[in-house]
């Protein structure tokens, strides 16, 4: 219980910029999740359907791994379907390696997406809290000109700490959204390695399976 209200107490101390930041955290923590979960999902989904797949792709079944792919809006699905619609007109490998790479290019702006706003909103919490304790700085100055003299200093000094509230907690709402902004920056160039990986081998298993076509 004292813990609870010492955080009230340090919130309430704080003043009127202690809700916008808030809500920046909140906000930022809101996307944080939102993207972690997709791009959990996104990694599991892409393996699960590549087994599948690229089995297909080696044997030669380009229509029965074509069928899989249609029915999927997986984010590697998405990008052979690009290599599937080149493989029959495709007379070099440079096509097919052009085609893979349209797709590439349509997906990873979808797994980027909102993973650069943590950052921003980082930014701004720390800027908030400092403006936070520049006007209550203000504010403390202003009111110990009309105050008493032997008052002075003690009034100063726990208006101070006041103000300085503002940038703690702007700075303990910054620090946690930079960290999980570099996690999900991780992990979403996983996911696109990945997905540059399967392209890769997916063109060389397609051109496997046309090498012995063309020597039977």
């Amino acid at each position: 219980m004292d813990t609870y209200n010492a955080i009230v107490s340090f919130f309430q101390d704080g003043g009127v910029f202690m809700y916008p930041i808030l809500i920046i955290f909140a906000l930022g923590l809101a996307i944080a999740i939102e993207r972690y979960i997709y791009l959990s999902l996104a990694k599991v989904n892409n393996r699960r359907l590549w087994n599948k797949i690229i089995p297909m792709v080696k044997m030669g079944r380009f229509d029965q791994a074509n069928q899989i792919i249609d029915k999927s809006k997986a984010a590697i699905c998405k990008i052979l379907s690009y290599g599937m619609d080149r493989i029959k007109i495709a007379r070099q490998r440079g096509d097919l390696e052009t085609a893979l790479e349209e797709g590439l290019m349509e997906v990873i702006p979808r797994l980027e997406k909102r993973t650069h706003y943590l950052a921003t909103l980082a930014n701004i919490a720390t800027l908030l809290g400092l403006l936070g304790t520049i006007m209550g700085l203000i504010a403390a100055f202003t009111a110990v000109s009309n105050a008493d003299p032997a008052d002075k200093a003690n009034l100063l000094s726990s208006s101070i700490s006041v103000a300085m509230n503002t940038t703690a907690f702007g700075l303990m709402s910054a620090i946690p959204l930079l960290l999980i902004y570099t996690v999900l920056q991780t992990k979403t160039t996983e996911v696109v390695d990945s997905l540059e990986m399967a392209s890769v081998k997916f063109m060389n298993a397609v051109h496997e399976v046309k090498e012995r076509a063309s020597k039977s």
